[in-house]
């Protein structure tokens, strides 16, 4: 048991904060600063062991990096799997009490965080993610224009209508700097296979290229974590497709 049960609510600008201590059920809720030093001295200010959760958000690694030393454990929780804070009224501070609750009674369910620097692979991947499907769709606009001109999409062949013309100039611009991209990440990701042996050992994996290597990288960050191979196998297999 720990002395302090923390949870923030965090937003850009402020910070709804609910703690419980390991005798009472009664729950103490404020609202503060978002600043990160001001909420180093709310929990310093805490005598006792301490244990702090927030929810996964666009912040959270962030939040975790700065905060992780500054208690005995730091929970970065999944909020899919936080159904209570579907129930009753929706605010910060209710929601601060609902979390705090949550971790006093052992129901959440942590997601993984590290200061790691191999854990920044995960925003290169995503990043990466996210351009390869805006450079698909673009594909296959340009392949619908043809289609329904009943033209192949390699015809030299101009479209009947202007503003097909024009629209089509357009994605083919669009095409041409999403090659660049994609390039500009490729070539990150073989800095990244020079600089880490993790990336250099999965390329040597049968049917796993730089890219893929990259992928199972920035999803185990370190494969330590997995209590068993079945667990690494299982959730690495899970997030790869998901990343597909």
């Amino acid at each position: 048991m720990y002395d302090h049960y923390i949870a923030f609510d965090w937003a850009q600008s402020i910070v709804a904060v609910a703690r419980m201590g390991k005798d009472s059920e009664r729950t103490h809720i404020f609202e503060t600063s978002s600043k990160i030093s001001e909420l180093k001295l709310y929990l310093n200010s805490l005598k006792g062991t301490k244990i702090l959760t927030i929810e996964e958000s666009t912040a959270s690694q962030w939040l975790y990096v700065e905060l992780r030393n500054e208690v005995d454990e730091l929970i970065i929780c999944d909020p899919r799997r936080n159904h209570l804070l579907s129930e009753g009224a929706k605010n910060d501070r209710n929601d601060a009490e609902k979390l705090v609750r949550l971790l006093k009674a052992n129901m959440l369910r942590p997601v993984f965080h590290t200061a790691d620097e191999m854990i920044y692979l995960r925003k290169l991947v995503s990043g990466y993610e996210d351009l390869v499907k805006a450079g698909v769709r673009l594909k296959c606009q340009r392949s619908a224009l043809f289609r329904a001109n009943g033209l192949d999409k390699d015809e030299k062949v101009d479209l009947i209508n202007p503003s097909e013309i024009f629209v089509l100039q357009g994605i083919n611009r669009g095409i041409s700097l999403y090659e660049e991209e994609k390039a500009r990440y490729e070539e990150q990701f073989s800095k990244m296979r020079r600089k880490h042996k993790m990336i250099q050992n999965l390329c040597t994996v049968m049917g796993i290229g730089e890219i893929g290597a990259v992928k199972i990288a920035a999803i185990v960050v370190d494969p330590r974590r997995f209590p068993t191979k079945g667990h690494f196998l299982s959730d690495v297999s899970r997030e790869f497709r998901s990343l597909s």
